[in-house]
C-alpha cells in the first residue's frame, strides 16, 4: 500500500472515530447507570459453551 493510501486510512480512521465519539461516550454513561443483570449474560454464555463441548464430543 502506498504511503498516500496509509496516511488517508489513517485520516479516515481518526474522522470515523471522532465521529461516533459523542454516542459512545453517552452510550458508556448510560451501561454505567443501567442495572447488572449477569445472569442475562451467564445463561446464553454457558449454553453457547456445553454446545461447544458437545459438538466436540461428538465429532471424536
Amino acid at each position: 500500500m502506498a504511503l498516500w493510501q496509509q496516511i488517508l486510512l489513517g485520516v479516515l480512521a481518526l474522522a470515523v472515530f471522532l465521529w461516533f465519539r459523542p454516542g459512545l461516550k453517552a452510550a458508556m454513561q448510560r451501561s454505567a447507570e443501567a442495572p447488572k443483570d449477569w445472569k442475562a449474560v451467564l445463561l446464553p454464555l454457558v449454553a453457547i459453551i456445553a454446545f461447544v463441548i458437545l459438538l466436540i464430543y461428538s465429532v471424536r
